[in-house]
């Protein structure tokens, strides 16, 4: 078991490219929790009469995996790993767990037709939008990182592998728990909601 205990991992990275793959190995390795925002209850309407917006359905999810990830904290835990949020949501990670011995998993294919490939042979209950990755790609891609952000190229690696990799990169890693944090432009990030004009395809 890696010897750098952290209070928070999250994974981020385009669609199809091993997110819930790796977070289960870490599960396993660590023996901790991971929480996905598909875990987050049913819900419809604010007092069964408000419509629900992409914009309010995304807020209540992040909101929810916050909530999980900060109470297993509490009781203890930790490597708690949260993923399958909305991207643009990564910029707020360094400020609503500054304070938190945290870090970002960022993966990227720099190979596009094996993210493709992965997407498209993922099996049940993975989402396959081929339009949603060539837009997402190159900006979650190419963007600067962020605090207490590392990135893992998968290109060309088994999940046994990337497993390997992140958990050397964890144990290795130098994290900041004090840090001064403007937050980046939104622009730069890719977002799943249609109402907040990042999402155009």
């Amino acid at each position: 078991m890696s010897s750098n205990l952290m209070d928070f991992i999250f994974i981020i990275g385009p669609s199809g490219v091993g997110k819930t793959t790796l977070a289960k190995r870490l599960f396993k390795h660590y023996k901790s929790v991971y929480i996905e925002q598909d875990m987050i209850p049913e819900f419809r309407t604010l007092y069964g009469v408000t419509e629900m917006t992409g914009e309010l359905e995304e807020k209540t999810c992040w909101v929810g995996i916050v909530a999980l990830m900060k109470s297993f904290h509490s009781l203890g835990y930790k490597n708690v790993i949260g993923l399958d949020f909305n991207d643009l949501r990564t910029r707020d990670i360094p400020e609503v767990f500054m304070g938190y011995n945290f870090i970002t998993i960022k993966l990227i294919c720099s190979d596009y037709n094996q993210n493709l490939s992965q997407m498209l042979n993922r099996g049940e209950g993975g989402l396959i939008d081929v339009g949603l990755l060539e837009e997402e790609t190159p900006k979650i891609n190419g963007r600067e990182l962020l605090i207490n952000e590392f990135c893992i190229d998968v290109k060309g690696k088994a999940p046994e592998e990337v497993e390997q990799d992140v958990i050397k990169l964890i144990d290795e890693a130098h994290i900041m728990v004090e840090y001064t944090y403007v937050k980046p432009d939104k622009e730069l990030f890719y977002s799943w909601v249609w109402g907040d004009g990042l999402r155009t395809k």
